[in-house]
């Protein structure tokens, strides 16, 4: 019942829906006590729906949000308990009193104030709001000043609107004890407070604490790009739950050769942006983007499919790759929008078959096989169980945007899965990793994942109090404690680091400062590969566990699994670069066979049903080696789906980089040897001539013998003047 509650109200815990209830209670008791009268149950309500709208807020609830669609905001909130006050002082029969003018009068002032707060936070806000954010990248040619401080622009609305605490508390009190000098001092203050909080705001909206115009900083970054000369390009655009499509190629992307970029689109994704040392640009504006000047740039990488890409692709200057976000074989993995590109970089084989198949019109020379550099932290199966109990990882991928009971077996299967796994006959640990994309757009699919954790919750529970496992909690209680000991240290060195590097007060102070620095990057790759180690070392072995958000990874859990369960995704497809055995659930019900056939990454799977009847067979291949029959299938199926281990991948990868350069440095050199013969002088008519006629026809003739033959009619990728179509200044650098 409660947990259709949270559902119903949008609210992430039960905390958060106990402070809802107690808020929207609230004011019903508000309105009771100022018509009653009575001041302490008045001001008992009034207390509680200040602490739940404050708590809400802190817990970001989505609830709070809603509530100013349906016209009770936070101001009207704040308003609505301001003339509850007035009611009740006129329903106290102090209408007529000084204190009563004095209440009102103070609401009105105060909400006076509230308008010339909002023009300056805006104004401070936009104006200190550069065209770029950007990491490791030096822009010191422009002066970017301090930003104000967090503590006057964060939530500045709601800190704002709880100053009439004063007022509200010492015109209560002067009403219950009529000692009215409480009340004018609470107004008093409240006011007071307001002055100030605009006034503090006032010296940042001059001139020399704001970052400079548009046009400045981006002059100043093109400065930057001539003197980097970026040679290979990461672009990354995408919805706020998308940033691990970004991060997963950030190693690959500090190891290619060359000079690396990312280029990012979305604001709100930078914060995301794990660790990196490459230089990052973040550019929201499509016209800041396109008039950037990127000639040197030979190779743009996109690893989703999105609308945004369009404002790169049209450089011709470079050549353009799709390398995806995984490597499955859902239809995204196919999709047509990939005929946009230069070429297609898949892992394996079966990528390039898998397009054979689709016949979505991507040519086969234009695909590419550079295996997974991002697979590399994967370890490899040793044949037996990292502990003596088997620890199963159960990785469903989410709902997808259509009802195809394939998507997902979350909807039809999940829990199935979890209790059988829960429930076998020989112990069992279970990992719960769910995709980070899980419930956004049904809310059924939230409703199993959150019944599916209160399943491992509770099951953890039971298993805490089962007398079996007392004797390993004991014995591991002295190391438990000592990794979370060092959880802690490490957790508040990487934090220390973080803010080291980010000590910014916004995007614009944060992009000044936020400079490459390899030793404090490096310390931060140990300081995160020793995080992974404590924490999974900072809870049992046997311990069931739901693991959320980006730490740890998901190859840490593929690390610290004995075996898989999973949907029809590129999770798969990683997975099986350990060696370790797999199940698949055919949710749509197909069959095994059809579901092998149509699904190449299954074919050396353990097929589920939606009932997950058939888990037995993985965990018996877990224990045993000997009833693994599916062994030699997926060593098989390895290098089909994820290419040779020799060379490695990210050497097929920079091998591929350095192929497609040269390929855009050719192109770039035949363009510019075409338009370099366009632009030559046409022979002089009167010496073209005998002295007849204006030697218009001799010159044109002239012209054609010595032009490429292509000029006057219209070569492809070429206008009228000969110049290659959508090369504009910067593409002929």
């Amino acid at each position: 019942m409660i947990s259709k509650a949270i559902r119903l109200a949008r609210v992430g815990s039960r905390s958060e829906l106990a402070a809802a209830v107690l808020m929207l209670l609230g004011y019903p008791c508000i309105m009771v006590a100022a018509l009653l009268p009575g001041i302490w149950l008045f001001a008992a309500a009034t207390a509680v729906t200040y602490v739940c709208d404050w708590y809400l807020h802190q817990r970001g609830s989505y609830l709070v949000n809603r509530l100013g669609k349906v016209r009770a905001g936070l101001p009207i909130r704040f308003l609505l308990r301001q003339l509850m006050i007035v009611l009740l002082l006129a329903r106290l029969d102090l209408a007529e009193e000084p204190l009563f003018f004095v209440a009102v009068a103070c609401f009105l002032l105060f909400y006076g104030l509230q308008a010339p707060h909002g023009a300056l936070t805006t104004l401070i806000r936009l104006r200190r709001t550069m065209p770029i954010v950007t990491r490791n990248v030096d822009l010191h040619a422009v002066r970017i000043p301090d930003a104000p401080p967090q503590t006057l622009l964060h939530r500045s609305a709601e800190k704002m609107l709880h100053l009439d605490i004063p007022a509200v508390a010492g015109i209560l009190f002067a009403a219950e004890t009529g000692r009215n000098v409480f009340g004018y001092a609470g107004a008093a203050a409240t006011l007071a407070l307001g002055i100030a909080y605009n006034a503090l705001l006032l010296p940042y909206v001059r001139r020399g604490r704001l970052v400079p115009p548009a046009p400045v900083v981006l002059k100043a970054l093109d400065t930057w790009l001539r003197e980097y000369q970026p040679t290979v390009v990461l672009y990354f655009s995408g919805s706020n739950e998308s940033a691990y499509q970004g991060n997963m190629w950030l190693e690959t992307m500090a190891a290619v050769e060359g000079r690396p970029l990312i280029v990012m689109r979305e604001r709100n994704l930078v914060p995301q942006l794990a660790e990196t040392s490459v230089p990052v640009v973040c550019v929201p504006g499509g016209t800041h983007l396109m008039n950037m000047d990127l000639s040197t740039v030979r190779v743009c990488l996109y690893p989703a499919n999105v609308g945004k890409n369009i404002h790169m692709l049209r450089v011709p200057t470079m050549k353009h790759v799709f390398i995806g976000h995984g490597d499955s074989d859902k239809l995204a993995s196919v999709n047509p929008y990939s005929k946009v590109y230069d070429e297609v970089w898949t892992a394996g084989r079966a990528g390039r078959d898998r397009y054979a198949l689709a016949d979505v019109g991507i040519r086969d020379e234009d695909i590419v096989e550079v295996g997974r550099p991002q697979l590399a932290p994967i370890q490899s199966w040793t044949g037996t169980t990292r502990n003596p109990v088997p620890t199963v990882l159960y990785a469903p991928t989410w709902e997808g945007w259509d009802d195809n009971p394939g998507n997902t077996s979350l909807l039809l299967a999940g829990e199935n899965i979890v209790r059988r796994l829960l429930e076998a006959d020989r112990p069992v640990r279970v990992i719960y990793k769910p995709h980070p994309f899980t419930g956004i757009r049904s809310a059924r699919a939230k409703a199993v994942d959150a019944r599916i954790k209160e399943m491992i919750t509770k099951a953890a529970q039971d298993r805490a109090a089962d007398p079996r496992w007392a004797k390993e909690a004991s014995a591991a209680a002295s190391g438990r404690q000592a990794a979370k000991a060092e959880l802690a240290r490490i957790e508040a060195r990487l934090a220390e680091l973080e803010r080291s590097g980010h000590t910014g007060g916004d995007d614009s102070e944060i992009s000044r400062v936020s400079l490459a620095d390899p030793a404090r990057h490096a310390e931060i790759s140990r300081l995160r590969a020793e995080w992974n180690d404590a924490y999974w070392s900072s809870f049992g072995w046997w311990e069931h566990r739901t693991v959320s958000g980006a730490q740890p990874k998901l190859y840490d859990c593929f690390n610290q699994s004995d075996a898989m369960v999973s949907d029809i995704s590129s999770v798969v497809s990683d997975f099986i670069a350990s060696g370790k055995p797999y199940a698949v659930t055919d949710s749509a019900q197909l069959g095994a066979e059809e579901f092998k056939r149509q699904n190449t990454a299954v074919r050396a799977a353990v097929i589920l049903s939606n009932s997950a009847a058939e888990l037995g067979q993985l965990l018996d291949a877990v224990t045993d080696p000997a009833a693994d029959p599916l062994a030699g299938a997926r060593r098989e199926l390895k290098g089909y789906l994820l290419g040779p281990d020799e060379p490695t991948s990210m050497e097929q990868f920079n091998a591929a980089v350095r192929a497609l350069t040269a390929r855009a440095e050719a192109r770039n050199a035949g363009v510019a040897q075409r338009v370099g013969e366009q632009a030559a002088p046409l022979p002089d008519a009167e010496a073209a001539t005998s002295g007849a006629g204006d030697g218009a026809d001799q010159a044109v003739a002239a012209a054609a013998e010595s032009a490429d033959p292509d000029a006057l009619t219209g070569a492809p990728g070429a206008d009228a003047s000969g110049t290659a179509i959508g090369a504009g200044p910067s593409s002929l650098r």
